[in-house]
């Protein structure tokens, strides 16, 4: 009979290869599984046979998590992983029902994100391309604010390399706000993933899904503007450059494919570059990409398909900040408010 932790390597093998999750996911459960199994063994002792974990040994486990101060949100997705764990023992009939199936999830406050204006996300990319007046396309345009390029130390340019890595930052910036891609998406990007004559790009998502999305003209100039700064830098890093970097679109200095850490890095040098006191971060532009669509009357199901978003009351959270930005919207005009 296979011990629990041969039955976890099994379901983490199957979340690799069939589920097709990401390594993040893989890892994490992986590290939740060992931290139940520990919890459930005595000093100097085996752990229970899989057939005796109970509902109530999945419940201590939780509430002791809760004694040590673990935060809901990271007590939630322990249990998540026992879930599907567990799920996964019952449809290969190791189990003949779930224990941690009728474990409640602790209750998690609704967060509504925070989301830059449509002025405030244009100001900030125009000033990142170096413009000095707002939206161009004529009179019907509304204005956007241009914020002062910082200088000197904080700004964000420590080396010549970031000076010279601008265009690649702004058609990253670009990119995550024109197509709303996740980071895992954006540094899985390939060269074959881009259609640019139509403005497409065939996205691997969550799951290894795959989507079509479309990007707009200032997406393109700035891809436009980055490709010969990419041609230099593996030209320049030839010999070090690993295998498989050639194809990838967004590559670091020494030539090799941009990691979702460094997307982080290159956002917060950016908001230190244009000297605004924003907690940005990649996520904030995918945000502001299905926010201002549905602000313009975009289709919930559309931005749904987008965003690649499995379950619309998933994409629903948006339409909680559209209605929180008109209140704001309506409590700085409305005379009476």
């Amino acid at each position: 009979m296979s011990t629990i932790e041969q039955t976890a390597a099994s379901f983490l093998e199957y979340m690799r290869a069939v589920k097709n999750a990401s390594p993040h996911t893989v890892t994490n459960y992986g590290k939740d599984l060992e931290q139940f199994v520990t919890f459930l063994s005595p000093p100097e002792a085996a752990p229970p046979k899989l057939t005796k974990v109970s509902h109530h040994m999945v419940r201590e486990f939780v509430g002791n998590l809760h004694e040590n101060g673990l935060g809901k949100s990271s007590i939630a997705r322990k249990l998540a992983a026992l879930r599907s764990f567990f799920k996964y023992c019952v449809r290969e009939g190791l189990l003949k029902e779930n224990p941690a199936r009728l474990v409640p999830t602790p209750k998690l406050p609704k967060r509504i994100p925070t989301v830059l204006s449509a002025e405030e996300m244009g100001g900030f990319l125009d000033q990142m391309a170096g413009t000095k007046s707002g939206t161009p396309g004529g009179k019907n345009k509304t204005a956007v604010r241009v914020f002062p390029l910082a200088s000197g130390r904080g700004s964000g340019l420590r080396t010549m390399e970031d000076t010279l890595l601008l265009p690649r930052d702004r058609a990253i910036l670009e990119l995550l706000y024109a197509a709303g891609l996740r980071v895992s998406e954006l540094t899985g990007l390939n060269l074959a993933d881009m259609n640019e004559k139509e403005r497409m790009l065939n996205v691997r998502g969550k799951g290894n899904k795959e989507r079509i999305v479309p990007y707009g003209e200032k997406a393109a100039e700035a891809l436009r503007k980055y490709w010969p700064v990419r041609e230099g830098l593996l030209r320049e890093c030839e010999e070090k450059a690993q295998r498989g970097s050639v194809n990838a679109v967004f590559l670091n200095y020494r030539g090799r494919r941009l990691t979702q850490r460094s997307i982080g890095r290159i956002v917060k040098k950016c908001v230190r570059l244009v000297n605004v006191n924003w907690d940005l971060h990649p996520h904030s532009l995918r945000h502001a990409f299905a926010t201002h669509l549905l602000a313009d009357g975009a289709d919930l199901r559309a931005i749904q398909e987008l965003l690649g978003h499995q379950s619309l009351s998933t994409t629903q959270k948006y339409t909680h900040a559209s209605i929180r930005q008109l209140m704001d919207i309506y409590d700085k005009s409305h005379p009476h408010a």
